[in-house]
C-alpha cells in the first residue's frame, strides 16, 4: 500500500489536532500521525518549523508546504476543495453524498435536472468509510466502501452533477416555489426542489469521560483510526453488525480486540458472529456495560460493569471504538420539517417531507433500513418523485422521462 504523503504532528490532548484529523479522515485523505508527546524527534521538528514555537497541529504536505493550526477552510483550500458552488441556482439541491444522495443525483442529472450535492464530510457518507461491504448485489467478493463511493461519485459526475464538499448546511427555507439553502460559510443557494439525505452519525454512550476523550483514545471509525493502534489492545463497544465488522477490521492492526456487548447475545448476523467467536485476536464479553472512560489527555482505562454479577472491572485498552447505533444528522432542519421522536425525517408516500418540494431519503429518513442497497433504492425513488414534482411546478419544461 502506498504510504501517505501528508504528515500531521500533534498530540492526543490537542482539540485542534483532533479537528484536523477528523477533517482529513472525513475527506478520506490518508496521513501519517506523529504524537510529539511520544516522539522527541517529532517535537523538535515542530519547533524547527515554527521558529522555536511548539505549535500543533503542524501539517506537512507532499510539496513541502506547511500549515500550522489550520482551520478546516484552510485545509480544504490546500487540498483543492472549492469553497463555493459554480452557480447560485439549481433545479435540485441534495444535502448529503451517501448512496441515497448520489443515486438521486445520478437519476436526476440523467434527465437534465441541474443538480448540486452539498456534503460536509467525505463523499460516500458512512458507506465511504466502511472497510468492506459484502451485501451489495453484484459484488460477489464484496467491495471496499471507499471504492464503491468513488464509483458512485464518478457515475454521478459523468452526467454533470456538481458536488460541493466540506460545506455544512445550516438551514433551509422555502419561499413559494423557491427553496433556499444556507451554508456555514454564509453562502446561499436557491433551487426548485431539495432532497435531504444527511445520513446519520454514530451514537454516543454518554458516560463520564467520553466527551473529553473523543479523538484521544475514543473513536467511531475503525477505518480512520485503527492503524494508529498497531500491535496494541483495543475495545469495541457494541455487538451488532457494525461493531463486529469494525472489530474484525481492527484485527488487521491490533494485537487484541475485546468486544463489549450490553445484552446477553451478539446482535450481529450469524456469519459475523461465527467469525468473531472463532477469531484468535477477538474476545467477546456479554452483559457488559461501560460505566466510565478515564484518562488525562488520552484514554487510560475503562470501567466496565458485569451486569450478571454487578462487579466493576477496570480495563486498560489503548483505544476504544464505539458502535452502538445511529442518530440522524437532522438538527439543521428540525424547525423546518417534521421529524419523529428520534429526530428522523418523516415523509409521505412520495418521499416528500412536511415542506412542499423538500424530499428525504436514506438513513436519516424515518423508516429507512440503514442498508446501502435500500438507500440506493430510496435515492432512485426520490429522483422520480422529484421529477414529477418539477414537472407539475415548472410546466414540464425540459424534464423528459425515459
Amino acid at each position: 500500500m502506498e504510504q501517505p504523503k501528508i504528515t500531521v504532528y500533534g498530540a492526543p490532548w490537542c482539540p485542534d489536532c483532533r479537528q484536523s484529523k477528523q477533517f482529513l479522515g472525513e475527506q478520506r485523505v490518508r496521513f501519517n500521525w506523529v504524537d510529539i508527546d511520544e516522539d522527541e524527534e517529532g517535537r523538535k521538528r515542530v519547533q524547527e518549523l515554527n521558529d522555536g514555537k511548539q505549535i500543533i497541529p503542524t501539517i506537512i504536505f507532499e510539496d513541502g508546504s506547511i500549515l500550522a493550526e489550520p482551520s478546516n477552510a484552510e485545509l480544504a483550500a490546500k487540498l483543492g476543495i472549492s469553497p463555493k458552488a459554480k452557480r447560485e441556482f439549481y433545479d435540485l439541491i441534495i444535502v448529503g453524498s451517501g448512496p441515497a444522495g448520489l443515486t438521486t443525483a445520478l437519476y436526476a442529472a440523467r434527465e437534465g435536472i441541474e443538480t448540486l450535492v452539498i456534503e460536509k464530510g467525505g463523499i460516500g457518507g458512512q458507506a465511504g468509510v466502511t472497510e468492506r461491504i459484502d451485501n451489495y448485489p453484484g459484488f460477489v467478493d464484496g467491495i471496499g466502501g471507499s471504492e464503491l463511493a468513488d464509483q458512485m461519485r464518478a457515475h454521478a459526475e459523468r452526467f454533470g452533477v456538481e458536488i460541493l464538499p466540506a460545506q455544512t448546511v445550516t438551514g433551509i427555507q422555502a419561499d413559494g416555489d423557491h427553496k433556499m439553502i444556507t451554508t456555514e460559510s454564509g453562502d446561499e443557494y436557491c433551487s426548485s426542489a431539495i432532497l435531504l439525505a444527511p445520513g446519520t452519525r454514530y451514537r454516543m454512550l454518554n458516560v463520564p469521560g467520553e466527551n473529553d476523550l473523543i479523538g484521544a483514545g475514543i473513536h467511531f471509525c475503525a477505518t480512520c483510526d485503527g492503524p494508529f493502534y498497531k500491535d496494541k489492545e483495543v475495545i469495541v463497544v457494541g455487538g451488532g453488525n457494525s461493531g463486529i465488522e469494525e472489530g474484525l477490521f481492527l484485527t488487521k492492526f491490533v494485537s487484541k480486540v475485546t468486544v463489549l456487548e450490553f445484552t446477553d447475545k451478539l446482535a450481529a448476523s450469524q456469519i459475523l458472529r461465527e467469525k468473531a467467536e472463532n477469531h484468535p485476536k477477538m474476545e467477546i464479553r456479554l452483559n457488559s456495560a461501560v460505566q466510565e472512560f478515564k484518562g488525562s489527555g488520552h484514554l487510560e482505562s475503562v470501567l466496565v460493569l458485569d451486569r450478571t454479577t454487578d462487579k466493576v472491572e477496570e480495563l486498560f485498552p489503548s483505544g476504544a471504538f464505539i458502535f452502538i447505533g445511529l442518530d440522524p444528522n437532522t438538527g439543521f432542519v428540525k424547525e423546518t420539517v417534521e421529524t419523529d421522536k428520534y429526530g428522523f425525517i418523516t415523509t409521505s408516500g412520495t418521499m416528500e417531507t412536511s415542506l412542499e418540494g423538500v424530499f428525504a431519503a436514506g438513513d436519516a429518513r424515518g423508516g429507512s433500513t440503514k442498508q446501502v442497497a435500500s438507500a440506493v433504492g430510496e435515492g432512485a425513488t426520490a429522483a422520480l418523485m422529484i421529477r414529477n414534482y418539477l414537472e407539475k411546478q415548472q410546466g414540464n419544461r425540459g424534464y423528459k422521462g425515459d
